[in-house]
């Protein structure tokens, strides 16, 4: 069995990953400053789950912070899983600082720990946002990602050049896996999935940006926990596109939403705001190729077990913030 060490354990897809992780055997040294980018509950919810189970190691920590490197030093981690960030497109317009810091900053640290202690397996998460405004339909790897559109997204673009900058120096393998909008039970509060399902099972209104028909690329998040596992595989210097294999726009979401509630959405559309993209939609051609990855799960199931989560843990996740 394998150890690892897995940034941003406390958060969604990071959690999801060092479940799957311990469900296999392996070992796994997480670290995250539990940080309120979004309403902590969701975090501390997530942490207390992985803490209950065999194998799991935990550090409290800032990974932007250089002393962090250290900590690892008498580890011997077979693959760091570098899924912390900051995210969120529309935060990043306001506190851009925020996110070269973490991005960038804790990346670089990151990469480190390998480099320092001699870990050959590094996975970066990127994002669909890198592609910019008007990259073609279904997206490749190959579209150009250099006219990012807000700083989350060139934070990103500057993590993956760190990435391959250390893959070309110190011969780390890297694979950066960019994700495609990620839902599913314990998601994050500050995006729609989340935001959809608390405000229609709570009759609060439903605030849309524009007239909703822009469009996702949802995918579950155990495929892309998966598809990020997969590809702990030696590949070289490889950017791997998952998810985004089910799009629909954010009135279809609606309404989905509405008949597994049985409720209705009084829906209150806004301004579009800028740094959105209108859509996404991933080509996996490479994923199902390198990684032998397929998303499992469609929309309605997936759905259904984020409103059945919901439902559980309604008690508190009715209170938690979304902004």
């Amino acid at each position: 069995m394998a150890h690892y060490l897995v940034t941003g354990a406390a958060g969604f897809i990071g959690a999801r990953t060092s479940e799957m992780l311990l469900e296999q055997g392996h070992t796994v040294v997480g670290i995250d400053n539990v940080n309120d980018a979004y309403d902590p509950r969701m975090k501390e919810y997530r942490l207390k789950k992985l803490q209950a189970l065999p194998g799991f190691k935990f550090h409290r920590r800032d990974i932007s912070e250089k002393p962090v490197i250290q900590l690892f030093k008498d580890e011997r981690f077979d693959g760091v899983i570098h899924l912390a960030a900051r995210a969120g497109v529309r935060y990043s317009v306001e506190n851009p600082w925020a996110f070269l810091e973490s991005n960038v900053i804790g990346t670089l640290n990151m990469l480190e720990v390998c480099r320092q202690f001699g870990c050959k397996k590094f996975i970066l998460a990127s994002t669909s946002s890198i592609y910019g405004e008007n990259p073609p339909y279904p997206t490749p790897e190959t579209a150009s990602s250099s006219e990012p559109m807000q700083p989350y997204a060139a934070s990103k673009k500057g993590a993956e050049a760190l990435a391959h900058s250390y893959h070309h120096l110190y011969d780390i393998d890297v694979t950066v896996v960019r994700y495609f909008t990620v839902y599913g039970p314990a998601g994050r509060p500050d995006l729609a999935m989340f935001r959809f399902v608390q405000w229609i099972s709570e009759g609060l209104p439903v605030r849309i940006n524009g007239d909703g028909k822009q469009s996702r690329g949802f995918t579950y998040v155990d495929d892309i926990a998966r598809g990020t596992i997969a590809a702990l595989k030696p590949l070289g210097y490889e950017i791997i596109n998952l998810g985004g294999h089910e799009v629909v726009t954010i009135n279809q979401l609606v309404e989905m939403i509405e008949e597994l509630t049985g409720k209705s959405a009084n829906v209150q559309y806004g301004p579009p705001n800028l740094a959105d993209m209108f859509t996404n939609q991933a080509d996996v051609t490479k994923a199902r190729q390198l990684l032998g990855w397929e998303p499992q799960v469609d929309l309605r199931e997936g759905l259904s077990n984020l409103i059945k989560w919901y439902n559980k843990e309604r008690d508190w996740a009715k209170e938690v913030l979304t902004p």
